[in-house]
């Protein structure tokens, strides 16, 4: 790994040049986080940092990480955040700093592959299903795919990154016939285009740059997966580290159906025919087998698996195995197809074989369930870990220093919860879905809270309506939403409405339109989110009501929102498959599966959901919580320690002086 000559400038000289170049003001949590930062990469200790709203924890991790004297990598959670750090902050921090001597200020961004384009499928054809090569789509899709290609070639000639986040719209099918994963990919020496392979020239940048800038998926991938995809790297900075569990899991997570056994099947009859026997007419009948024992297997959690589907995932596993036996070792596919099509074949097979064997093993360590059928789309098969503190304790801490930090890492009023499920945190059970205390590999590590700029008990109201039904299963109900309706009316719109369901956002906006025409009433689905947001932000008379994507990525600041309701506590679904089955594991291993899981998921949600609300230094709103167990019920002091320290209230009469108020002003 390439050393920098380290600068012997203090971290708070260089950090001032940035804040004072980029025309910010001097944050003393911002202070404090870049000196802790850069001691914690100096001394090689992990670090998790809770930095709120508006203490600008961006350049208190870029500029340690400047400063240190080997490659640091920088994951954040989306691609938002992502975009915001390789678009403005770093470029804007590379200009401020330019005069302090022995910085290394290069940079660059890395994704997966199948983010990048990929010139041999845009300029050798696309095979599809049968190995049959398409030169120009047909259909719908035509015009856009013949858009993406010119769009690509123009990207190269001009030599730009070929990313997906840089192309025209389009959807993921779209974007599949220009693309590739890495089990398809020929590789740079055998592609007749490697030499100018987006996905290479990024990496050929990264193994150059001191500083990386990637996603949690690709750093999960490299570290835990054993799939390098990240130059060897010092230290990582997770941004956003309260997703980690979640995106670690979520790249962990594999997928079996019975299509995708036929598709491997038909595309490898080709490259297989020659071979004794019918390889690939056994994995196709394989792939029926599989379909009867889903047929016969109920959705959700399979903590027995039935004798005919474990039979069938041995059957379609050993199918496979011998299909990529038969795969010859040179191209001979004819027709133009070559290497290419042949290694997105046996690219195929190899998924599916990974797969079937990941299922037929039964592990412990994972947890399998049936997704139900949706519309024109099938059950499928899905697998992931019971728990990922494990594979990061041993992948990553052990061998590298890294730095969680997030808005929201205290839960409780603590960092327990999160540095448990991270394996940074002992605990006295083992077997624990946390690591257990005996466990001497777990690595020294500082919580730190730099606090917000932001005075929540001045700027902000909690209120708890404690005199509404509990909720219950059936949606809202019509107490809920007279309550809704009434705060509305007071404030006159400027709501976000953060609901657990979309027929629940979907009800209270058909409620609010009807009861209180003269306001903008928008749910998501109407339209996409972006230009939801962009008409909300525009009309102060105006509410916006939805699910998950809008608890944690909407960013609007000012009068645009200055109440924030929230229908329910956002335990997750009683038959969650993977939530329920790491609360029994808590539970059997002497722990409160509850508290450990549904709790510390509610939590999270609950605290992202009211961040919504301050924004900026002059912010004002209220954040009404319409289910009274946040107040009643003995979990509901620790989901209140884990939201900001805004000024609490179960009063309907005062909150609504205060929205009237707000809306007058």
């Amino acid at each position: 790994m390439p050393e920098t000559a380290a600068t012997t400038t203090p971290v708070s000289e260089v950090l001032a040049k940035a804040v004072t170049a980029l025309g910010g003001q001097q944050r003393d949590g911002q202070v404090q986080m870049a000196g802790e930062v850069a001691e914690a990469m100096q001394e090689g200790r992990h670090l998790l940092v809770q930095a709120g709203t508006g203490t600008g924890k961006s350049l208190g991790y870029l500029v340690p990480a400047m400063l240190h004297d080997k490659r640091v990598v920088v994951a954040t959670a989306t691609l938002a955040l992502q975009h915001q750090l390789v678009e403005r902050d770093l470029p804007r921090l590379v200009e401020a700093v330019k005069g302090v001597p022995g910085l290394d200020t290069s940079y660059a961004v890395l994704k997966g592959r199948s983010n990048y384009a990929c010139l041999h499928r845009i300029r050798a054809g696309v095979p599809d299903d049968q190995g049959t090569l398409v030169d120009v789509p047909t259909g719908s899709m035509a015009e856009k795919v013949l858009e993406l290609r010119a769009w690509a070639e123009e990207e190269s000639e001009q030599g730009g990154s070929g990313e997906r986040d840089n192309a025209p719209r389009h959807t993921d099918r779209e974007w599949r016939q220009v693309a590739v994963n890495h089990r398809e990919c020929l590789g740079a020496s055998k592609c007749p285009f490697g030499a100018e392979c987006f996905a290479e020239l990024a990496k050929e940048k990264a193994q150059r740059s001191h500083l990386i800038v990637t996603n949690h998926s690709l750093l999960a991938i490299d570290a835990i997966e054993d799939v390098p995809m990240i130059p060897d790297y010092d230290t990582v900075v997770i941004d956003e580290a309260h997703e980690l569990t979640a995106r670690v899991t979520q790249a962990a997570t594999d997928e079996l159906g019975a299509g995708d056994i036929e598709r491997a099947a038909r595309r490898a009859t080709r490259w297989t025919a020659d071979a004794a026997g019918d390889p690939a007419g056994d994995l196709e009948d394989a792939a029926g087998a599989l379909a009867e024992a889903i047929e016969a297997t109920s959705p959700g959690r399979i903590d027995n698996v039935s004798t005919q589907l474990a039979d069938a995932l041995v059957l379609v596993r050993d199918a496979a195995r011998a299909c990529l036996s038969a795969f010859p070792r040179e191209s001979g596919g004819g027709e133009g197809e070559g290497d290419a099509g042949r290694t997105q074949a046996k690219g195929m097979v190899q998924e599916v074989f990974v797969n079937a064997e990941r299922m037929a093993a039964g592990s412990q360590a994972d947890v399998l369930w049936l997704g139900e059928a949706r519309d024109r789309f099938p059950a499928r098969l899905h697998v992931a870990p019971l728990q990922v503190w494990g594979p990061m304790r041993d992948k990553l801490l052990t061998d590298k220093t890294v730095v969680f930090t997030s808005a929201t890492l205290m839960l409780g009023g603590d960092f327990s919860a999160v540095a448990t499920s991270l394996g940074l945190k002992p605990t006295e059970r083992e077997g624990s879905i946390v690591a257990p205390a005996d466990d001497d590999t777990v690595l020294p590590w500082k919580g730190l809270d730099v606090g917000s700029p932001f005075d929540y008990g001045q700027q902000a109201i909690l209120y708890v309506a404690r005199h509404l039904p509990q909720p219950g299963r059936d949606g809202l109900g019509q107490a809920q939403l007279d309550e809704i309706c009434d705060l509305v009316d007071k404030l006159d719109g400027r709501t976000l409405g953060l609901f657990s369901s979309r027929r629940a956002a979907e009800t209270a906006a058909e409620a609010v339109r009807a009861r209180l025409p003269h306001l903008t009433t928008l749910a998501q689905g109407d339209a996409q989110l972006p230009e939801l947001a962009k008409q909300f932000v525009e009309d102060p008379h105006t509410c916006l009501f939805g699910t998950l994507s809008l608890w944690q990525g909407l960013d609007v600041p000012g009068e645009t929102c200055q109440l924030v309701i929230i229908d329910r506590i956002p335990f997750p679904r009683p038959d969650d498959p993977l939530m329920s089955a790491r609360a029994k594991a808590a539970d059997a291993s002497g722990g409160n599966g509850f508290m450990e899981v549904s709790a510390t998921h509610a939590a999270l949600l609950l605290a992202q959901g009211a961040g919504r609300l301050i924004r900026t230094m002059t912010d004002r709103g209220v954040v009404a919580v319409l289910d009274p167990r946040l107040e009643t019920a003995r979990y509901g002091r620790f989901l209140k320690a884990s939201l900001p320290p805004m000024w609490s209230t179960i009063d309907p009469a005062l909150v609504r002086q205060a929205l009237s108020r707000l809306g007058q002003a």
